[in-house]
């Protein structure tokens, strides 16, 4: 079956259920030199090099400083599991491009959810209007960037039918329940995204991109007695349908039920300032939370973060170093080329304890006068980029996980988080713990559950007393919401010692 692009969007945003089939690249030639490649991107959105030359000309016609063109094409299917069978299954299509103009460093932006020629340009002089000095402007030459490629699969999910993924989730629901007899609902999700990429801004950058996202979850509800109690494992990544086998399906529910057992013994400690050891993988949303997003560029160019004055300033102990990375293969946050069309690189944003970087865009990378570092990122083509982590993690220490508890008289382990949330000024941070352990005089005890851990980004940053060379990156479903635009993350971090940290708990 053959469509093309306009009638595969027709018919995809009806469909509930059933195969979806991408529209094919059509063969058409461009006078200007560029790769078979960029041509089926081209064919693909239905424009031309020459097109896409008019509209940025038009973005840039009342004098704005920059203009870029985002296209995108996604496709989105979920299947969920409740009541121990597949009982809703959902597709969404997305399409549209997205026009920026730059003046200064103020944005205009407009969208289209149409290609043609007329509503871009009226998109493009909607953008344009950020600036007001009516400017002449000649295209300059096209130059094709051909983008990285961490996240090569064997099949897309474009091929992969309802048919296909169902006995996957089926089967993980079975497993789920035979683990375990207090085990008494199962909830399980397969969520697949393909999106396309086209870019194209006023310096004749010209590249594209295939996003593969895959997330498969499953929740665990058990009761034992009176006592109801649930936990979940899931994982997600950019890889294709080769990626769910049997041995990811027992991972996961082990993992589901294990950290379900865990929590009918569990107790809260007592409540008050206290040494608290992050166990690593999950608890690198700490750096995410208390400390990532202080590092965001805008927010220190416009002064509101308070690491916005201690560039190149002490800000850990020497041992440690932060990295933003949108280059680990296959991983949830990776990006071949951020929403810019920038490059994108593993960024030092601690060095040996001192603050090296902070997360940029192409605006902040230009009023600090540094390379983009490839943090421009949105939610979709109807949304402006902004600095925006990727995968944010800490680099392993010397020490070992037996040891840093071994330094703790009294304390909490912590590994199992369910959110957390920063206020940027002050650096104050919040985390809702799912579960964990106390720690007394130097070993893990007592599970506990449902705790909140509140601090200082700063300070804890510079509380980290030891590191583990257990460093690990959790590659769980974490989503990063900032601006009302979500884009999906991960994190990662080795075992660590913060000397202390208020716990919520009894007062007992």
């Amino acid at each position: 079956m053959k469509l093309n692009r306009r009638n595969f969007i027709k018919s995809g945003t009806a469909a509930v259920a059933g195969s979806m089939i991408l529209p094919p690249f059509m063969q058409s030639c461009q006078n200007i030199q560029i790769s078979e490649n960029v041509k089926s991107y081209l064919d693909h959105f239905e424009v031309s090099a020459e097109i896409l030359q008019k509209v940025v000309a038009t973005a840039m016609s009342k004098g704005g400083d920059y203009a870029d063109l985002f296209f995108e094409h996604k496709i989105s299917n979920n299947i969920s599991l409740e009541d121990r069978k597949v009982n809703r299954a959902f597709s969404n299509v997305d399409f549209g491009v997205g026009i920026r103009v730059l003046k200064g460093d103020q944005t205009g932006f407009a969208y289209s959810e149409n290609v043609s020629l007329d509503d871009m340009l009226n998109a493009a002089k909607m953008a344009a209007s950020i600036a007001n000095v009516n400017s002449d402007f000649n295209p300059v030459d096209l130059t094709e960037k051909v983008p990285s490629g961490y996240y090569n699969i064997a099949k897309q999910w474009s091929d992969v039918s309802v048919k296909d993924k169902v006995p996957f989730v089926q089967k993980i629901n079975d497993m789920v329940f035979d683990l375990d007899e207090k085990v008494i609902k199962v909830n399980a999700f397969l969520n697949d995204e393909t999106s396309y990429v086209l870019f194209y801004n006023s310096e004749g950058r010209l590249t594209y991109d295939y996003r593969p996202m895959i997330s498969f979850g499953v929740v665990c509800i058990m009761q034992k007695g009176d006592k109801i109690e649930n936990s979940y494992a899931a994982r997600s990544f950019r890889k294709g349908f080769e990626w769910l086998d049997d041995s990811l399906l027992t991972e996961l529910a082990n993992e589901a039920v294990d950290k379900t057992n865990i929590l009918f013994d569990a107790v809260k400690p007592r409540a008050g300032e206290m040494p608290v050891v992050m166990g690593a993988g999950g608890s690198g949303i700490l750096l995410h939370e208390a400390i990532g997003h202080t590092f965001e560029a805008d927010f220190n160019r416009k002064g509101t973060s308070i690491f916005s004055d201690k560039m190149g300033k002490k800000v850990a102990e020497s041992f440690i170093n932060i990295i933003d990375d949108g280059t680990l293969e296959n991983n949830r946050g990776s990006i071949n080329i951020d929403d810019e069309g920038n490059d994108v690189e593993k960024t030092y944003l601690v060095k040996d304890g001192v603050l090296n970087s902070y997360i940029h865009d192409r605006i902040s990378s230009k009023y600090y006068k540094v390379n983009p570092t490839g943090n421009g990122r949105r939610e979709s083509f109807r949304n402006i980029p902004i600095p925006r982590m990727r995968a944010t993690y800490m680099e392993a220490g010397t020490s070992s996980k037996a040891d840093i508890i071994a330094n703790v008289d009294y304390g909490v382990y912590v590994d199992n988080f369910s959110n957390g949330q920063v206020q940027i000024g002050a650096g104050d941070f919040t985390f809702f713990v799912k579960s964990g352990y106390l720690i007394e005089k130097g070993k893990l005890t007592q599970p506990i559950k449902d705790i909140n851990i509140i601090g200082n980004g700063p300070q804890a940053l510079a509380d980290i007393s030891m590191a583990a060379n257990d460093y690990l990156i959790d590659n769980g479903t974490w989503t990063c919401g900032k601006d009302g635009q979500s884009v999906p993350v991960t994190c990662g971090l080795p075992t660590v010692l913060v000397k202390k940290l208020t716990v919520g708990g009894t007062n007992g």
